[in-house]
């Protein structure tokens, strides 16, 4: 049985496309335990949250300069698309950039890693 793997992933701010390396992502439901005095001394069950989503996304540095300044980009789109259109893309909106960290290797490509907020999270 053959596998398929999720293909390209793209962040989309102001009509601009910019490939990403790598992401991963992190979402946490909100739901949380509630805990209260009764008889058996255990919880009674659980409260709903509010999702949280956190992405940590790798670009890589380009030399002709045309890096755009990430501290600025507000209410950007990512997009995880799967390779052929075979599946559901994964879209993010709503992202936000919270911090920004440089890579540098000595057999590789420069990269800067991205730490990525977002409001929500649709598969289509």
């Amino acid at each position: 049985m053959s596998q398929e793997f999720v293909g390209a992933v793209v962040l989309e701010w102001d009509g601009q496309e910019i490939e990403c390396a790598s992401v991963s992502s992190d979402i946490a439901t909100g739901k949380r335990l509630v805990k209260t005095m009764n008889r058996k001394g255990r919880a009674k069950g659980h409260a709903l949250g509010v999702p949280d989503f956190k992405l940590s996304v790798e670009v890589p540095i380009p030399t002709d300069g045309s890096e755009p300044d990430w501290l600025k980009i507000e209410n950007a789109k990512l997009t995880i698309v799967p390779i052929d259109g075979v599946g559901l893309r994964e879209v993010f909106t709503g992202c936000e950039i919270e911090t920004v960290s440089s890579k540098y290797a000595v057999d590789g490509a420069a990269m800067r890693t991205l730490s990525i907020t977002a409001l929500d999270r649709k598969l289509q």
